[in-house]
């Protein structure tokens, strides 16, 4: 489902967007999700928190190669919501998520098709407020900078594709960051280069990390 070729599209956080239509009001919620397990427990929350609904239709994707994918309509006419939600998601190819639409309805049929662009857009909108994220293969490391190097460091780490986590000023500067796995041969060559090499990296951990998607 995921093109991505160092990693595969998640979702940044939890987050709620609304949709009204023809008084109908669609809360739209989104999650990233690593087990159908999570998927299916952010379900309920949504069915307990909001039990007067009259749907709660939802769509899920856990595996990053798609392989577990769920969707329902929960009622409404079917091939309605569910699918249409689905549609969406594969669009996006965001995997380890769920959305789960909310209807509350207002008293006015909105038609198969209307339905559809309804549920179509729902997504999206939670898609859109939850942000999409690459996860890539990433290592985390530890460089110790001497202090009349720091603001050389400093600058050359603003340009460079890695990202500094902490920093802690003790004998020498202390820095933790974090660098996608294509990127890291690069990293290290131009901090030792501006550095002459007196800038030392010890790499302590390899896993997939959420990254913006313009990054």
């Amino acid at each position: 489902m995921s093109v991505v070729a160092d990693g595969y599209l998640t979702l940044l956080k939890a987050a709620q967007d609304e949709y009204i239509v023809q008084k109908s009001r669609f809360l739209c919620d989104a999650a990233p999700c690593g087990t159908e397990e999570e998927a299916l427990a952010f379900l309920q929350d949504k069915r307990t928190r909001y039990r007067d609904a009259t749907h709660h239709c939802y769509a899920y994707v856990i595996g990053a190669n798609a392989g577990v994918m769920r969707f329902s309509d929960d009622g409404e006419p079917s091939g309605t919501a569910g699918m249409p939600m689905m549609d969406v998601i594969k669009r996006r190819q965001v995997v380890n998520c769920c959305v789960v639409i909310t209807r509350y309805f207002g008293g006015i049929l909105l038609g198969a098709g209307g339905l559809v662009r309804a549920y179509s857009h729902s997504c999206a909108l939670a898609l859109e407020k939850a942000g999409i994220a690459l996860m890539a293969d990433t290592w985390k490391g530890l460089m110790s900078v001497p202090y009349p190097l720091w603001d050389k460091v400093q600058y050359q780490l603003g340009l460079l594709p890695a990202r500094v986590t902490d920093t802690a000023f003790g004998a020498d500067v202390e820095v933790s960051l974090e660098v996608r796995s294509r990127d890291r041969e690069l990293v290290e060559k131009r901090l030792y280069e501006q550095t002459n090499s007196q800038a030392e990296i010890l790499w302590t951990d390899n896993g997939f990390e959420p990254w913006p998607i313009e990054q």
